[in-house]
């Protein structure tokens, strides 16, 4: 039987959403599992809602596009869930049984009584990471917030490994290969400008993920 795993993750433009996608796919690649990435975003500006889906298998996928059944869902700011900033309501839609919910965020957001109660019935976790707090204390910048993000997903399942995490963060960064979309294309390069070198902005990068994957908690439903 396929062992897979299906993510949503949702968040603003300019947080580096389809960038974290790209990043665990490859290294989902480089473990040899098969994975693919779709992006869903309306116009490219910052703070605009984006999403990204990720599939990952021991099989070959068929299915693309939006995932409508996550295992895990990745909330990248907080006004994703407050504000209703997100292309799927609630925030929650979909999520399976037993299935696990990681949000950006200094403490436990205040969740709607009926919120946590439907999530309780479904078995769900959910999690929270101050990422942006890691990723400026850690990596210097609050670009890097992507990055704890994808630490507190390896905190809470173990998806990739951190070598493969490693490997993909060089290949986005360090390699010649990639082609990103415009937009993304400008946050890689204001990402690198924030480092002398290349090797540090890996360096920091992977000490935000280690960081973050010990700073995950869980709410208590």
């Amino acid at each position: 039987m396929a062992e897979k795993t299906w993510i949503r993750m949702s968040g603003l433009g300019g947080q580096g959403v389809i960038t974290c996608a790209h990043i665990l796919a490859t290294a989902a690649n480089q473990e040899g599992k098969e994975s693919t990435v779709n992006p869903f975003f309306g116009a490219e500006k910052r703070l605009a809602p984006a999403e990204s889906y990720v599939r990952i298998s021991s099989e070959v996928i068929h299915e693309r596009g939006e995932i409508l059944k996550p295992d895990i869902i990745m909330i990248f700011h907080p006004h994703v869930i407050t504000l209703g900033k997100c292309y799927t309501m609630p925030f929650y839609e979909g999520l399976q049984p037993g299935g696990n919910v990681i949000i950006n965020s200094d403490q436990p957001l205040a969740i709607s009584k009926e919120d946590l109660e439907k999530l309780n019935q479904m078995q769900a976790k959910v999690f929270y990471v101050s990422a942006t707090q890691i990723a400026s204390e850690v990596g210097g910048t609050e670009l890097s917030t992507n990055m704890a993000m994808l630490g507190a997903l390896l905190g809470v399942a173990k998806v990739v490994s951190f070598d493969a995490v490693k490997f993909a963060v060089q290949d986005r960064f360090g390699g010649k290969n990639f082609v990103a979309s415009g937009s993304t294309a400008a946050l890689d390069d204001v990402m690198k400008s924030k480092f002398a070198k290349v090797t540090q902005l890996i360096e920091k990068n992977m000490n935000v993920v280690e960081e973050a994957s010990k700073r995950v908690e869980e709410y208590q439903l």
